[in-house]
């Protein structure tokens, strides 16, 4: 038997709540989360970079946003959204998007769902930079280069998401999704 849920705060965006021994959050917006593995023509992967005040730090991601994080956006489709996003923040739109996979974000703290998408054929809009606040640089790097250009971003003190790890995973893979 399950027992009832406590909500013990609630923000803007988050629900903490209770269930049994269970604490763990609940986002406002039940679409998940999109994140994006852009790889330009050129065998690139475009990330961005940004601080974040939960860890203090400045961290290297793949480009991401909430789903129906917006009341204009909240029928949006997880390819919508990714492709929103990645305009947003990069600055690039991409002719293909697929999703690839999709999985718990981290199932101790909450049952959000991240959305991979594998988005191809990318042509530069405009500079990126995010919305609002969001203060984001874009970096695009070869993928024949990524694992020392991320030991450099560590090295200079940013914080590497590990999906980024991931992303040649998936592109090495996209004739099989």
């Amino acid at each position: 038997m399950t027992a009832a849920v406590d909500v013990l705060h609630q923000g803007r965006f988050l629900r903490l709540v209770k269930n049994g021994r269970w604490e763990f959050v609940e986002r406002l917006t039940p679409g998940g989360a999109a994140v994006i593995i852009a790889v330009t023509d050129a065998r690139e992967l475009v990330l961005v970079e940004q601080f974040r005040v939960p860890v203090n730090a400045p961290t290297i991601e793949l480009p991401a946003g909430i789903i129906g994080d917006d009341a204009g956006f909240a029928d949006e489709s997880i390819i919508a959204s990714a492709q929103r996003e990645l305009l947003e923040e990069t600055g690039f739109a991409c002719r293909d998007a697929k999703v690839v996979l999709s999985g718990p974000t981290a199932a101790g703290l909450t049952a959000e769902m991240t959305h991979l998408v594998l988005a191809t054929g990318l042509t530069r809009q405009h500079a990126g930079g995010g919305v609002d606040d969001e203060n984001i640089t874009v970096h695009i790097v070869p993928l024949d280069t990524l694992g020392s250009w991320l030991a450099a971003a560590r090295v200079r003190g940013c914080l590497i998401e590990p999906k980024v790890y991931a992303a040649p995973f998936f592109i090495a893979s996209a004739a099989a999704w």
